[in-house]
């Protein structure tokens, strides 16, 4: 699929939400996007628990692109609790040690980390998983967010 998701192509995703998806990532971002809201909506994901899905998926691909090489894909699944993402990064450049970066401390690269802060702040749960050269970013949205301890949701969208 290129480009924007079609009516078709957003039917076809929503009759076979409870399947996994995949699809490579590429500098099209904004079709990444497009999908994984698509998705989303198909999954029950509504309001920003919808937005959060989709700055994570971005946020994820973006730094495959930016340092995993370009090569990697994006894998989504959902269930009654809500929708799962896996990040394959083809060059594993991404290691758990990189979850629990602080401010100010870049990524093995000297940069960034400001992603993956916001990633790990967004969903319910974060892990990565290296073998043999790659790495796997596991991502996991709930229907519900869980609520601070102010009693707001902790979203992109507040």
């Amino acid at each position: 699929m290129g480009g924007r998701a079609t009516s078709a192509e957003r039917q076809r995703l929503i009759m076979i939400s409870e399947f996994r998806l995949q699809w490579p990532i590429t500098r099209d971002l904004a079709a990444l996007r497009e999908r994984v809201h698509v998705f989303g909506i198909a999954s029950g994901l509504t309001g920003h628990r919808l937005q959060d899905l989709v700055f994570v998926a971005n946020e994820a691909a973006t730094n495959v692109l930016r340092y995993g090489g370009a090569d990697g894909a994006l894998i989504a699944w959902s269930d009654e609790a809500g929708v799962s993402l896996e990040v394959a990064d083809a060059a594993g450049a991404l290691s758990e040690a990189d979850l629990s970066l602080e401010p100010g401390h870049g990524l093995g690269h000297g940069v960034g980390g400001a992603g993956l802060r916001l990633i790990r702040r967004l969903c319910d749960e974060v892990s990565i998983e290296g073998s043999a050269g790659s790495a796997r970013l596991r991502l996991r949205v709930h229907r519900q967010a869980p609520a601070t301890a102010c009693g707001e949701e902790p979203s992109i969208g507040a």
